[in-house]
């Protein structure tokens, strides 16, 4: 049995995929099985896939009709074989001694879970390292509780890079926790930090490392451009879900303003979203949804019992304006924005 199972879901992944399977083969650890999952990919993924598997037995393919990233990642800790998962998505890729420093460090610390810190890529080659969830150390259960759950859990507002981010890609997990637990990824976002909360609500022992041995490839076109019509459903779904995950175990004492927080953050990009150059509906419409998303009883109880504080200059803006409901004015200033 494989000591390492490496789950890739695959969609629409043709022009990248190379790199990222590439740095999997180049491993200096070679005990790991490949899991390709081809999330019913209309390009010519499935292809690929097919021929990496024809040429390395350790890697398997794994066709399904599309169901998005959750779903292919479900399919792959169900027919993984290691001891221990690790995620990378399709258009990044590791450094070759990615597996080998993990599990060491793992093994070295009598852990069941492993982290590091990352690159992040912009398209056009520039990069800057951003560090892991936590120091390079350590961690027993306590600490793992307070450093990553309890962050994860309420600190959701503050300047870019002091929010934890739910990157499941920077862990090698525990396959024995994730089976025992039948954890597994629900929904196409939001998704990731669920799963981390739970994960490590349950891992006992975490070892971090300094070295960034992943590479997250952004594109931050998406991020401003794209338009999710079903958001606020996703949010709302993710919101209750996280109510599971809280009472289940027993995190509301942990930060009893917890929700006010969440609530803060997904109103905060469902507005960006509304207001995104790719949503079709008229500047009117934009406002009057945002407007309404504002009265939904968790949103509007977060807005009236916490105003944020030490945000980006942006979302400190926006926070304001919709602290003092001057949505006019909001709606005025994307408009602007949008025409850079």
């Amino acid at each position: 049995m494989p000591k390492i199972s490496v789950i890739v879901p695959v969609y629409k992944a043709e022009a990248v995929l190379a790199k990222c399977v590439d740095s999997v083969l180049a491993q200096t650890f070679a005990d790991w099985e490949l899991l390709l999952i081809d999330d019913g990919s209309p390009d010519g993924s499935g292809a690929l896939c097919d021929g990496y598997a024809a040429q390395d037995d350790r890697v398997r393919v794994f066709h399904k009709t599309n169901g998005g990233v959750s779903s292919a990642r479900n399919l792959g800790m169900e027919e993984a074989a290691g001891d221990y998962i690790l995620f990378i998505d399709a258009d990044d890729w590791i450094e070759p001694d990615a597996c080998q420093t993990l599990l060491e460090a793992l093994e070295g610390a009598g852990a069941d879970s492993a982290g590091c810190a990352h690159w992040n890529i912009q398209p056009d080659g520039q990069k800057w390292a951003e560090p892991g969830a936590l120091p390079a150390g350590v961690y027993g259960g306590e600490e793992i509780r307070a450093g990553i759950v309890d962050r994860l859990l309420g600190r959701r507002l503050g300047k870019p890079g002091e929010v934890l981010n739910g990157f499941i890609w920077r862990f090698l997990f525990s396959r024995s926790i994730i089976a025992d637990h039948a954890l597994r990824f629900s929904g196409a976002y939001l998704e990731d930090e669920l799963f981390l909360m739970e994960y490590f609500c349950l891992a006992q022992r975490l070892a971090m490392v300094e070295a960034p041995l992943y590479y997250y490839l952004q594109n931050p076109a998406s991020v401003t451009r794209n338009y999710l019509p079903d958001y606020m459903d996703t949010f709302r779904r993710f919101l209750a879900a996280k109510e599971a995950v809280v009472e289940r175990y027993g995190l509301e004492g942990d930060d009893p303003r917890w929700r006010e927080s969440t609530c803060w953050a997904g109103l905060l990009i469902a507005i960006g979203n509304e207001f995104a150059p790719g949503n079709p509906a008229p500047l009117g419409e934009k406002r009057r949804r945002v407007e309404g998303f504002t009265r939904e009883p968790d949103m509007a109880a977060a807005i009236r019992d916490l105003e944020p504080r030490g945000l980006g200059r942006n979302k400190q803006l926006v926070a304001g304006l919709v602290h003092r409901r001057w949505f006019g004015l909001l709606a005025l200033m994307y408009a602007v924005k949008n025409r850079r």
